[in-house]
């Protein structure tokens, strides 16, 4: 089976690929989304687990800033200008993947005070459960299109059910 440039990135230099473009962000997102169910829930907005959440967002935002911008030139940009995109399913994977920056760049600026400063705590919490669910969402789309054979709905599939 092929894989798609995003289960190759995964897969390439183990263990430090994948430490650091899916341990390090979807951890930092998990704190993220399980402290932010806590603060909605007790609606404590202070204290450790709010300073927490607030830290692990923007952690989260600056970090996965620093790994878009390295995927971007170094992946993106030669794998688009050399022609080497693997179908619509590699393009979905690695898309969503890198999309993933929206939601958490919007917290970490949301949690720096840089953005939307006028919100009263309630506001801001709305929006940043927001960000929360939108990178679920699309790191979710990512990961499925990524562990997906590159080469289904392109018409080259060429094996059968069984091979593995």
């Amino acid at each position: 089976m092929d894989m798609t440039h995003y289960m190759e990135l995964l897969a390439d230099n183990q263990p430090w690929n994948l430490i650091l473009f899916m341990a390090i962000p979807v951890i930092l997102a998990e704190t993220i989304a399980i402290s932010e169910l806590a603060i909605l829930y007790t609606r404590k907005y202070s204290g450790g687990l709010w300073k927490l959440n607030k830290v692990c967002s923007i952690l989260a935002g600056l970090y996965f800033t620093g790994v878009f911008s390295y995927l971007f030139v170094n992946v993106v940009i030669p794998l688009t200008s050399g022609g080497q995109w693997r179908g619509a399913i590699d393009v979905i994977a690695v898309g969503f993947y890198l999309l993933g920056v929206v939601p958490l760049l919007g917290m970490a600026l949301l949690d720096m005070n840089l953005i939307w400063k006028n919100k009263s705590i309630e506001q801001k919490l709305k929006i940043h459960a927001f960000f929360v669910g939108f990178f679920l969402v699309v790191a979710h789309v990512a990961m499925i299109f990524g562990m997906l054979d590159p080469r289904l709905g392109s018409g080259t599939e060429g094996h059968s059910h069984m091979d593995m």
